[in-house]
């Protein structure tokens, strides 16, 4: 192949893109097509140690000819590729987007297994403006309109300054003719629909509006990574309530509900707009244990001011059994985890109705149910579930939150030691975090 060409813009965007240094070894994700074939043959010009990874998603008659032409190149190259085949079921929804995870997470195991310390990723300024054009029609925020990221993660976009345009003509210089996916002329996906018509109808009516589109996007791309700057800032000054995330601007609050998502488990890029609109929406509103389910597994929630992510437990009714109610005599015992109650009490295990009032231990007369729940930070998705004992028809204990008055036993005589076994996973980690309260008479209550 030949060397790199005086003032080569390609090779210089490589060189001079984030994350890559002349001794970093690079994976280069090549799908067989003309930029990702581009990109790797200019990483190779440009002296780097490049590795190649190609993943077919077998969803096409012919996928395997492609991965033979992209291995072909690379041995012309002298360069090593990785590459897997699709034998895994499509994950369900998407078919674009299931690719795309089963894609991402082929080119993780590949860089873990060349130790590179960067994935470089074809896309062009063309691919920016594409998206950030989409996004917009479907309504977006900041992080919409820069479109997708120079860097996330060990993953680097060395071209989105470089045209489609340039990539052609760097390959025509050298004689490479890549492979023409037909995917790309089919007009069904909102992309494709996008490059053919909305696009080129766009540049017609009001030649260099795309060039325009490129710089507000690199623009708003600025903008948000001070957005997410103030957003590591607010996270890092300690727990994080309702009431100090409206203090700051939404662009810094959007995305530090992004970066916690992410922080919990979540995907990258993982949120739509209207999730984070939601999320948004509890901030701004008023007290209790509210939520908004997310992808993954995760619901976010407000419990008093407090904001938590946390991952919701799988089939917990049927994976443990139904809590019961151990009852024994105890002569007084400083367990913390138990209700001491007066002896001669019949219990019964239940569950709150409506009304439920009781007289909390070292509080001043009688308390709602409701009440105390919201206090003790139960979220309200949980509190239908969370076991309550009874003495006859009232209320004698609220595990790990708090034991009526009238039902107490006083410190040192005997008692009846009660307990919930098994404590259901999600009310003994309620249990574990909230403070262990003492009465007035010394008591755990």
């Amino acid at each position: 192949m030949p060397g790199p060409q005086p003032g080569e813009p390609l090779a210089a965007a490589i060189q001079q893109s984030p994350l890559i240094a002349p001794r970093t070894r690079l994976l280069v994700a090549v799908s067989g097509g003309p930029d990702s074939t581009a990109l790797v043959v200019a990483a190779r010009e440009s002296g780097l140690d490049v590795v190649a990874a190609h993943y077919d998603h077998a969803l096409r008659p012919g996928s395997e000819e492609v991965a033979g032409q992209v291995r072909a190149l690379c041995d012309r190259l002298g360069i090593a590729l990785i590459t897997e085949r699709r034998t895994e079921a499509m994950p369900r929804g998407s078919m674009q987007a299931g690719a795309r995870e089963l894609r991402y997470a082929f080119f993780d195991r590949a860089a873990n297994e060349c130790g590179a310390q960067a994935v470089a990723l074809a896309h062009t300024a063309d691919d920016l403006v594409e998206g950030v054009v989409l996004h917009m029609l479907r309504g977006c925020g900041l992080a919409g309109f820069r479109g997708m990221p120079a860097v996330r993660g060990r993953y680097v976009r060395p071209w989105l300054n470089v045209w489609r345009i340039e990539v052609a003509d760097f390959l025509r210089r050298r004689g490479i003719v890549a492979h023409a996916d037909p995917a790309n002329l089919d007009r069904k996906h909102a992309r494709v629909k996008a490059r053919l018509d909305i696009l080129p109808a766009l540049e017609r009516d009001r030649p260099g509006i795309l060039a325009r589109f490129h710089s507000a996007a690199l623009q708003a791309s600025r903008l948000h990574d001070s957005a997410v700057e103030q957003a590591s800032s607010v996270l890092g000054r300690g727990p994080l309530t309702a009431t100090g995330l409206r203090a700051v601007p939404e662009p810094v609050a959007t995305e530090v509900l992004a970066v916690l998502y992410r922080r919990a488990g979540g995907a990258e890029p993982g949120l739509s707009r209207s999730q984070l609109d939601s999320m948004l929406r509890l901030v701004r509103g008023g007290r209790g244990g509210r939520g908004v389910d997310l992808p993954r597994g995760l619901r976010f929630r407000i419990v008093g001011d407090l904001i938590q992510m946390i991952r919701l437990p799988s089939g917990v009714a049927s994976a443990s059994a139904p809590p019961r109610l151990e009852v024994r005599a105890c002569a007084g015992c400083s367990d913390g985890e138990v209700a001491h109650l007066r002896e001669g009490l019949v219990l019964r295990l239940g569950y709150r109705t409506p009304g439920l009032r009781f007289r909390p231990v070292g509080g001043r007369g009688t308390r709602k149910l409701q009440d105390v729940f919201v206090d003790s930070l139960v979220p309200r998705e949980e509190r239908d579930a969370w076991p309550l004992v009874f003495a006859g028809d009232r209320l004698a204990w609220v595990p790990g939150v708090a034991v009526d008055e009238d039902h107490a036993s006083f410190p040192g005589r005997r008692a009846l030691h009660v307990s919930v076994e098994p404590m259901p996973a999600r009310f003994a980690a309620k249990v574990a975090r909230l403070e262990t309260r003492k009465s007035p008479r010394g008591e755990s209550t």
